[in-house]
């Protein structure tokens, strides 16, 4: 069994920062797809970033350049630093993880909700003007 656990949300600026965690506990996350997801008051729940076992990531077009995701094996931590905050990255940030092996998609680890077994409960982000 895998349990995710997020942290670092809270109200921000826009154009700030914000570092988010999510602290996985159960099987390795080494071999494992790790992703996040965003959901905003239109309740749509959308990729915003993986990250696969070796390392490549995949972004969505919406954060690319600003977001970025990593991981730390040894402490089974996933990590998403955002820059560059504005009103529409604010939403209930989810961590999620695959349970069958990471699904690649024209070679890059996918961004398919439905690819992800695991979840968290989120951890909020709010994006003030």
């Amino acid at each position: 069994q895998v349990q995710l656990v997020e942290s670092g949300g809270g109200t921000v600026q826009a154009g700030g920062s914000l570092k988010l965690s999510c602290e996985l506990s159960g099987n390795s996350a080494g071999s494992r797809c790790m992703a996040w997801f965003r959901q905003g008051p239109d309740n749509k729940r959308e990729a915003v970033a993986v990250i696969d076992g070796d390392g490549t990531t995949n972004y969505a077009d919406s954060v690319e350049g600003r977001f970025t995701i990593s991981k730390d094996n040894a402490k089974k931590i996933l990590y998403l630093e955002m820059n560059g905050l504005n009103s529409a990255d604010s939403a209930k940030y989810y961590c999620a993880s695959d349970k069958w092996g990471c699904t690649l998609i024209n070679g890059l680890p996918s961004l398919v909700q439905h690819d992800y077994t695991y979840w968290g409960q989120g951890t909020q982000v709010t994006v003030s003007s």
